[in-house]
């Protein structure tokens, strides 16, 4: 029965061993799969109990359907966007649970900030400029509200992590900047002072505009240096208010 375990939750077992023959290349890219009476012989099971499962694959957007004469379910092609998604919404899941603090998401920012920005300042060219601009526009207005100045400001990071030729670094830092941006902005959006984070964006942008990557890594540490002490001022607050609760 191919390592079925009906003991188990059966569409997840199968969805599991196709999975990873997805994974190691037994299925290729595009390649159709068997259909689902086939697939039904093959772990003896039920067709419904493998609609089941195409669902679940479907759902990590592993596979996409095609209508027609040609038709069936197909591996979908390797994606950047698919395995960021992933990854971000793991790492949302670890932020949430508190498996990852202030310190690691500060350290990861800086650490693979720096990288970005300095690939920016050599390789950026005038369209990559242009995204980031746009995003710096956007942000530098009073009147829009905390989550789209969120929002915005992982739109500026992610434009500057665009121009790396890196694709490996370019995914890590849609994890980054999708999920430790908001994860930490969530805590300390009251105490942020807007205008003093647009300065400091402004600083990194006119500096890679001039390709001078010390003078845009200076302002970047500055950004999340300021950033860090508010997140901080945040926290620090926070767990004054649950002392205060615990001995009211």
């Amino acid at each position: 029965m191919n390592g079925i375990d009906r003991n188990q939750g059966l569409a997840r077992q199968i969805a599991g061993h196709l999975q990873d023959d997805i994974m190691q290349g037994r299925l290729g890219a595009a390649e159709r799969l068997p259909s689902e009476a086939e697939l039904a012989e093959r772990f003896s099971v039920s067709q419904p109990t493998v609609r089941e499962a195409m669902k679940i694959l479907a759902a990590k957007k592993l596979i996409r359907s095609k209508r027609g004469p040609k038709g069936g379910v197909f591996v979908n092609p390797p994606s950047l966007d698919i395995a960021a998604q992933t990854l971000h919404e793991t790492t949302n899941w670890l932020v949430s649970l508190g498996a990852v603090g202030l310190a690691d998401i500060v350290e990861a920012r800086r650490s693979l900030g720096r990288l970005c920005i300095e690939a920016a300042c050599e390789y950026a060219g005038r369209d990559e400029h242009k995204r980031i601009e746009a995003a710096l526009m956007e942000l530098d207005h009073t009147e829009i509200s905390d989550e789209d100045f969120c929002r915005l400001e992982v739109e500026f990071h992610q434009a500057v992590a665009a121009a790396s030729p890196n694709a490996l670094l370019r995914l890590v830092m849609v994890m980054v900047n999708q999920s430790l941006i908001p994860a930490a902005n969530m805590i300390s959006f009251q105490f942020r002072q807007r205008d003093r984070v647009v300065a400091l964006q402004r600083r990194i942008f006119s500096a890679i505009l001039t390709r001078d990557a010390t003078e845009a890594v200076a302002a970047f540490d500055a950004l999340i240096d300021y950033q860090s002490g508010v997140y901080q001022m945040a926290v620090d607050q926070r767990e004054a208010r649950q002392a205060d609760d615990k001995t009211a």
